[in-house]
């Protein structure tokens, strides 16, 4: 139950203001189709973390538990540091728009999220718990707790977030589980 909760707390808080959160923003208004984008960004997301975890899962199976501990706690204070640069996304078409929302939605979440945040906090966290869907689960349930009112809202309130305080407590929760990876361990 922790690696639920704690995948879904970490990926949630990371998310926003993230490039894909951009991206949802995007999509809901080139297409104003809600449902086919959340469906998307779903069937994405669950390919994505479930690639992610297993390699999380495979790296913690192959490196000595000792090293794998420092590895994942500087990786999670890395994250921290990450996640205090802002996200930017060109505002350009995309070829994929005559594909409609649902495949373009899929296509450029999947894509957008490879070597992103949420991926390689993935990665950690499963590395870190042996609960392969338990992740799986808790950093798609986050990216769709975090990317969701922002396709159903649309551009109602979006801009009025306070985004540094979200980024700072944000970064403090990742450097809250390097130390705990450290000093739990």
């Amino acid at each position: 139950m922790e690696a639920l909760l704690t995948s879904t707390l970490s990926v949630a808080i990371a998310e926003i203001g993230d490039k894909t959160q951009l991206l949802a923003l995007l999509l809901i208004c080139r297409f104003r189709k809600p449902w086919p984008i959340i469906a998307g960004m779903l069937a994405a997301t669950v390919l994505n973390h479930a690639c992610a975890a297993w390699l999380g899962e495979m790296i913690s199976r192959w490196l000595d538990p000792k090293l794998l501990t420092y590895l994942v706690a500087g990786a999670f204070i890395a994250m921290a540091i990450w996640i205090l640069v802002p996200d930017k996304m060109d505002d350009e078409e995309s070829p994929l728009d005559r594909f409609g929302p649902f495949v373009a939605t899929f296509i450029l979440f999947f894509i957008a999220e490879i070597g992103d945040k949420t991926q390689i906090a993935t990665v950690l966290l499963a590395a870190k718990y042996d609960a392969f869907f338990q992740v799986i689960a808790g950093t798609t349930l986050g990216m769709m707790l975090a990317n969701v009112p922002v396709v159903l809202l649309g551009k109602l309130g979006a801009d009025r977030l306070p985004m540094r305080l979200i980024r700072a407590s944000c970064a403090l929760l990742f450097t809250l589980l390097g130390v705990s990876t450290l000093l739990l361990s």
